[in-house]
């Protein structure tokens, strides 16, 4: 029976063991610094494991995140820093959430394998950050329809693989960046197809170096404050189908679009060109669909041959200077449609009879001479529209905030609207076309095997202007459901957002709004039983193991107490329930759970001096007076066997003045009691903080560094095996009377035997934010790990932040911020202020140097523990301070901050 409930807790520990480690995962971490950020969330966001645990819209690869797709589901809140965590990051879809705001963070050029950013339609403001230059990976950069502001930044001319770019419906500003020998620009996009910047405030001239991108498609430059002339080497565009430079500022000659034989769609409206006769190039656009040069100081008469193009639908040429004799001819295509010759000089028209499209003379003198013109002459308001129509099927009666599909059956459609950029037809009202656009659609749908029943178009606000889109509003149906669930939507959202999609003509480019899609009724239900099952099962489970563990107790207890009764200090003694094997000792006191009640006033809340996930510290006195801290394990948090284990054996075979020691430990009637010496001034996370109310000048923080480097390096070093701390951090730092630093807290700690070489391959467990990346990925645990995290230690005694904060990741942060060129290496805004800023902070440069050489990637770029102790030593002694004098709390700054205050500043053993 003994030896069952041994392996049953064995395996428990085990699976507890793995989940804790999964929790501790980076990209885990981010997605919890996301989720508490955001609101309205995917309900089954929960547990340790997305990507076991298929968290909806997130995509993983071998256990790690590679998408998140979250389109249309009415997130809000801001992004998060912690982004830099997801190193695999592939996808961000993030589109139509109009909940989420405030800036993109400078983190996101961490995500080097980023491929797709598309953040079309939500609510960001703030600068595009220079960092995005940094995603030299990225195929598609979609930030349209938000709120940024500023600059376009040149560093996107980096993104040498960038195909699309769309920064379409923001209020950018300032002239269009290009290349200069030094700085980057968007002419170094060669391989760009949709350039996409319509719709901002940029001024300055077209640059003529966009020329050189040859490999554009579809240029949209219309809606902005552009002046000067169109480049004249923009015929070396061969590529360009369309081309848009309406609605700006542009002057000189019209531009020279001859050779450019791909071009279908050309819209330069609404600027203000020197006055030309119509030019030579017209009738050589054998491509040409659409023609609109509106207000354009156009003159002379329209040529005959440009109505014989062969696929020419749309002619607009209204509010010019043409004159002479309009002449249409019988040799133009079938498929011209519309022509709009509105507000010009036009006084006669030859060969309406052969022609059958619209035609537009409004305020032409032509109108003014009697006869059958009124069709032309008179302006009619468009009325036309379209509607998806019912497949032959009987219509039946759905609850109210349901809608009939085309099939007639009840449903939650997805709801957007598209908006075609580009139209090379006129007849809105051609049922035809929308009839292929809807076949279209859901051939694109099935193609990629998503669960769409059928889609609805409506089209009731036709474009009366060239600079109009095309609004079409869209109805998706789900396949065999009365709604999507989020997977479905945001997969939807994705194929509309990322242009993977491609309309069929004459449609032309579009951008999709989607609207927020709030009947996620069923998958939410699904998601919430799951939720409460997984609870319930959690809970039997957690409960049996609860009473499998205290009838071992039970088992095990008069065996304990018989042992104990006939020792008070001892060499060995058999502890099953750590693991199975026998706890090694020397020079530790074992304490009875009655002796520990009388020392600490029966663990009365006065003793009380510090908590934590562990559970409570309190504070006691020995007879001999000799205050102690009594580390007294949560019942509910007896999972540490081993790490009980492990602290009490380190602990009782390393002595050192930077190392906590540890006075005794109880182990009686199911209790994991830890004492060690009382050391009075907290955590150093406390004193940089404030909440201590000690404060820490620079040359006390570099004494807190000393210590901190002279513990590691004797545990590195001279232990006995070799000993990996595997959880150096703040809060794990504890300042003694002089506030000297001494290590804590050696419950993780990985002792090295000699057989295991220079390192051991272990669970990943310690701190985020504090992690060694390479441990992490590599599971190998060494020496330089404990280095690792001592580096950021150092920035956080520099800037009081905490490692992880605000999304933000101090490493990170100083590595893009610091230059040596400037004084206190350009990191003014980072430094804490109580570090003593008036004053000269000798070494601080030599300090960061250290730093930043602990937290190098590969672990073999880093020190040694030994080597940054004599370089803490050295800068000390550059500054004039002996690094073996005391600091002694009579200081008087340390007085005035210390003295009246409680006399128990939190203590820190959690």
């Amino acid at each position: 029976m003994v030896q069952r409930s041994q392996l049953f807790l064995l395996l428990v520990f085990i699976i507890f063991s793995a989940i804790a480690a999964e929790t501790e995962n980076q990209d885990y971490v981010a997605l919890l610094s996301l989720k508490s950020m955001w609101q309205n969330t995917p309900p089954n966001w929960v547990g340790p494991d997305p990507c076991g645990k298929g968290w909806e819209g997130i995509g993983c690869t071998n256990s790690r995140v590679t998408s998140i797709m979250l389109s249309s589901i009415g997130l809000t809140g801001s992004l998060s820093g912690d982004f830099v965590m997801l190193s695999e990051l592939k996808t961000l879809d993030l589109s139509y959430n109009k909940g989420l705001t405030g800036p993109i963070p400078r983190s996101i050029g961490n995500l080097k394998k980023l491929l797709n950013l598309i953040l079309v339609g939500c609510s960001f403001s703030g600068p595009i950050p220079d960092t995005i230059g940094s995603l030299r990976q990225l195929l598609y950069l979609s930030l349209n329809s938000n709120q940024f502001s500023g600059q376009i930044p040149p560093s996107i001319g980096n993104l040498s693989s960038l195909l699309w770019l769309d920064l379409t419906d923001n209020q950018l500003n300032g002239p269009i960046p290009i290349s200069d020998g030094i700085t980057c620009g968007l002419d170094m996009l060669l391989n760009a197809r949709h350039l996409l910047l319509d719709g901002n405030q940029l001024t300055g001239s077209i640059p003529s170096t966009l020329g050189l991108v040859q490999a554009l498609e579809v240029l949209r430059i219309d809606g902005n404050a552009l002046s000067g002339p169109v480049p004249s080497n923009f015929n070396n565009l061969t590529n360009l189908i369309q081309m848009f430079l309406s609605n700006n500022k542009l002057t000189g000659p019209l531009p020279n679009l001859t050779s450019m034989n791909l071009l279908s769609y050309v819209d330069i409206s609404n600027n203000t060109f020197d006055g030309s006769d119509v030019p030579p190039w017209f009738p050589t656009l054998q491509s040409l669909t659409t023609l609109i040069m509106e207000n354009t100081t156009l003159q002379g008469q329209i040529p005959v041959a440009l109505f014989s193009l062969p696929h020419l639908q749309t002619v607009v040429l209204k509010k010019n200077q043409l004159n002479g004799s309009l002449v249409i001819g019988t040799t133009h295509s079938n498929q011209l449609k519309l022509i709009d010759l509105q507000l010009n000089s036009i006084s006669d028209l030859e060969g309406k009879e052969a022609y059958n499209g619209t035609l537009k003379l409004e305020d032409n003198p032509i109108c003014g001479v009697k006869g059958n013109l009124n069709s032309y002459c008179t302006v009619s308001l468009s009325n036309a529209s379209y509607s998806t129509q019912k497949v032959d099927c009987e219509p039946v009666p759905c609850n109210s905030d349901q809608i009939s599909s085309p099939y007639c059956r009840c449903a939650y459609p997805y709801t957007g609207s598209l908006f075609f950029e580009a139209l090379s037809f006129s007849d809105l009202g051609n049922n035809t076309y929308y009839n292929i656009l809807e076949e279209s659609l859901m051939y694109s749908f099935h193609s990629h095997q998503l669960p769409v029943d059928s889609v609805s178009l409506a089209l009731s606000n036709p474009i009366t202007a060239s600079s109009e889109y095309l609004e079409v509003k869209l109805k998706v149906f789900p396949y065999g459901q009365v709604c999507f669930n989020l997977t479905g939507i945001s997969n939807i959202g994705f194929m509309l957002s990322n242009q993977t999609f491609k309309p069929p003509p004459p449609f032309g480019p579009f951008y999709f709004i989607g609207d927020k899609y709030e009947k996620f009724t069923e998958s939410k239900k699904s998601s919430r039983s799951s939720i409460v099952i997984e609870i319930v099962v959690g809970g039997s489970i957690l409960l049996l193991v609860i009473l499998l563990a205290g009838v071992y107790v039970l088992h095990t207890k008069k065996r304990a107490e018989r042992a104990i009764e006939h020792t008070s200090h001892f060499s060995q003694l058999d502890q099953s329930n750590m693991g199975g094997s026998v706890i090694k000792v020397k020079g530790v006191g074992w304490f009875s759970l009655k002796e520990l009640e009388k020392y600490t006033n029966h663990f009365s809340v006065a003793n009380e001096i510090g908590s934590g996930g562990y559970g409570k510290v309190y504070q006691g006195s020995l007879p001999t007076g000799q205050l102690i801290a009594i580390k007294r394990s949560k019942k509910e948090s007896m999972q540490g066997g081993l790490e009980f284990k492990t602290e009490i054996e380190l602990l009782s075979r390393v002595h050192h003045k930077n190392l906590v020691s540890l006075v005794g430990f109880c182990f009686e009637k199911g209790e994991q009691i830890l004492v060690y010496e009382y050391v009075s001034n907290g955590s150093l996370k406390d004193s940089l903080s404030g909440k201590s109310r000690i404060r820490l000048d620079w040359m006390r923080r570099l004494r807190v560094a000393l210590g901190t480097a002279r513990g590691l390096a004797y545990l590195h070093e001279f232990a006995n095996p070799p000993i990996i701390h595997r959880d150096i951090k703040s809060n794990n730092i504890l300042l003694d009377d002089s506030l000297n630093a001494k290590v804590s807290d050696f419950g993780l700690s990985k002792p090295i035997d000699d057989n295991e070489g220079s390192h051991v391959i272990t669970q990943v467990k310690g701190t985020m934010g504090y992690m060694d990346p390479e441990y992490y990925m590599t599971h190998k645990l060494t020496e330089k790990s404990d280095v690792y995290s001592f580096g950021v230690l150092m920035l956080e005694l520099l800037t009081a932040r905490k490692p992880i904060e605000h999304g933000k990741y101090i490493v990170r942060e100083v590595q893009e911020t610091m230059d040596k060129t400037k004084d206190l290496y350009n990191l003014h805004e980072f430094l804490d202020p109580a570090i003593g800023l008036g004053t000269t902070l000798k070494g601080l440069g030599k300090f960061v140097d250290l730093a930043m050489r602990c937290v190098k990637e590969p672990g073999s770029d880093r020190p040694m523990m030994v080597e940054v102790v004599k370089e803490i030593e050295n800068i000390m002694e550059l500054a004039g301070v002996n690094p073996d004098a005391n600091f002694t709390s009579t200081s008087a700054s340390y007085e005035e901050t210390s003295k009246g205050n409680s006399p128990n500043p939190g203590y820190p053993y959690r």
